[in-house]
């Protein structure tokens, strides 16, 4: 693999500039050329990449997939190194694909082994059928750390000229929850929204949809003070500004989780948002889930006091 991916470091013939000949006596060397620009024909006939949430139906596997892992490479490249004789398919969301082309897909890759290498890329293992992740090496990515999100996001501002308060980029590493797609793209539409001032926490929290923290808070200090009249208006309030359900659900996890109360009422409160959770999925009303939620964590805060 390692010859079929390797990059041209072959060094030069040192080049004396005539107006620095007499000062610069050092070799000049070539610069890494990364195998896919230096042969695209190479690329092109032993790479197939596709989006499998786009081209996911069982006719694509049969006709591109298939057809593509069919074909025999030579073990050489142009200019005459050897290289692995075989192909790579790139399936990118592959959990999008639907049984049928999962089926018709694993046929495919017990026959043409051989000469083709397959690459799953997925957000979810568990929609990928046994067949095919037995057939698999499964390598599981984890969130960046917020250190290196931070440092590129640090960078692009840098690079872009943009204003920005040190809050406002650990707010996007808060939000974004280690994925930095997800950051960088909060970054720009931030930058959009603020073109002359500079990105701040609220900006990135009104940007990225987040219940500002004030209000989970206001609305914890309800449900303490053991009024469920208070409590319903501070719900239906919050329905109305529009904020998500499950957003609010999410948020309510974190701080419950920190909370000074006991074990017992911590899991009787988790346990409630996990049944919150599955009917919000399956479509149930947010503004009763919400309160039949508040209402428990009032409960439990009331009990332990």
């Amino acid at each position: 693999m390692q010859a079929f991916l390797k990059v041209s470091t072959q060094s030069v013939k040192p080049q004396k500039d005539k107006a620095t000949a007499s000062s610069s006596g050092e070799n000049k060397r070539q610069k890494p050329v990364p195998w896919v620009e230096k042969y695209p024909e190479l690329y092109r006939q032993r790479v197939l990449e596709l989006n499998a949430s786009d081209e996911r139906g069982i006719q694509v596997v049969r006709e591109k997939v298939k057809n593509f892992a069919q074909l025999t490479v030579a073990g050489t490249r142009p200019d005459g190194k050897s290289c692995p004789p075989f192909k790579i398919i790139i399936l990118d969301e592959a959990d999008s694909m639907t049984n049928a082309a999962q089926a018709a897909l694993r046929r495919t890759m017990e026959k043409e082994s051989r000469t083709t290498r397959f690459c799953l890329i997925c957000n979810y293992v568990s929609r990928i059928i046994e067949p095919l992740t037995s057939r698999c090496s499964k390598f599981r990515f984890k969130p960046l750390v917020n250190q290196i999100q931070q440092e590129r996001l640090l960078e692009i501002c840098r690079k872009e000229n943009l204003k920005y308060s040190k809050e406002g980029i650990d707010a996007l590493v808060k939000v974004s929850e280690g994925d930095l797609r997800k950051a960088i793209t909060l970054l720009q539409s931030a930058a959009r929204l603020s073109t002359e001032k500079e990105i701040t926490e609220s900006i990135v929290i009104e940007i990225a949809g987040v219940v500002p923290p004030k209000v989970i808070e206001n609305l914890l200090q309800t449900c303490y003070k053991g009024n469920f009249e208070k409590l319903e208006i501070a719900v239906k309030k919050m329905i109305e500004e529009g904020y998500a359900a499950t957003q609010i659900l999410s948020q309510l996890h974190d701080i419950i989780i920190e909370e000074k109360l006991g074990d017992k009422q911590k899991s009787v409160i988790a346990e409630k948002m996990a049944v919150v959770d599955k009917c919000l999925v399956d479509g149930a009303d947010e503004y009763l889930q919400l309160l039949n939620l508040c209402s428990v964590i009032m409960q439990q805060a009331t009990q332990s006091t």
